[in-house]
């Protein structure tokens, strides 16, 4: 039997391990569990173009230039800017940190992804080897660090923000 290496048969096959947290999430009646769903079944799908080089992925230019320079001022004087720029790294990044958030995890669906990472991971013999000369593990590195730089200059902006009394939005 020939190993499935088309981008068509990886997304079909991804889409058939991830069926049961469709099914699932059909079943509870969320569209946010489905559209979550849809993009993991889609990530897992498109690793091993990411893997190879074929894909790269496009980091949003605020998280650029928040991690050139995480702790700068520059052009944030105002309450209107500090919320500005704090807007656009959310938009970015995703809603901050709120300890009273608390998060139910679906196992089936963790267990779904789980299985097709491990499917897709198979696809490419010595992944880790190919990541490395392809290019996409140092990129991965980057663009994590200009992430985490990004974090770093939101609560930057949010201390600041607050400590000149500034009303957060």
């Amino acid at each position: 039997m020939k190993p499935l290496r088309t981008r068509h048969g990886i997304a079909l096959l991804a889409l058939l391990i991830a069926q049961p947290i469709l099914a699932q999430g059909a079943g509870s009646g969320t569209p946010d569990r489905l559209a979550q769903t849809g993009r993991t079944a889609g990530r897992i799908a498109s690793q091993p173009a990411r893997d190879v080089g074929a894909r790269k992925i496009d980091t949003p230019p605020v998280i650029l230039k928040a991690a050139a320079a995480p702790y700068s001022l520059k052009g944030v004087r105002t309450c209107a800017q500090l919320n500005g720029a704090i807007f656009e790294l959310t938009d970015a990044l995703g809603p901050d940190y709120n300890g009273a958030t608390t998060t139910r995890e679906n196992r089936a669906g963790k267990l779904a992804e789980a299985g097709g990472k491990t499917v897709v991971n198979t696809i490419i013999p010595f992944r880790g080897l190919v990541r490395e000369i392809s290019g996409a593990a140092p990129a991965e590195r980057r663009l994590n660090a200009a992430i985490q730089a990004s974090f770093a200059r939101r609560g930057f902006l949010r201390g600041v923000a607050t400590g000149r009394g500034c009303k957060l939005r």
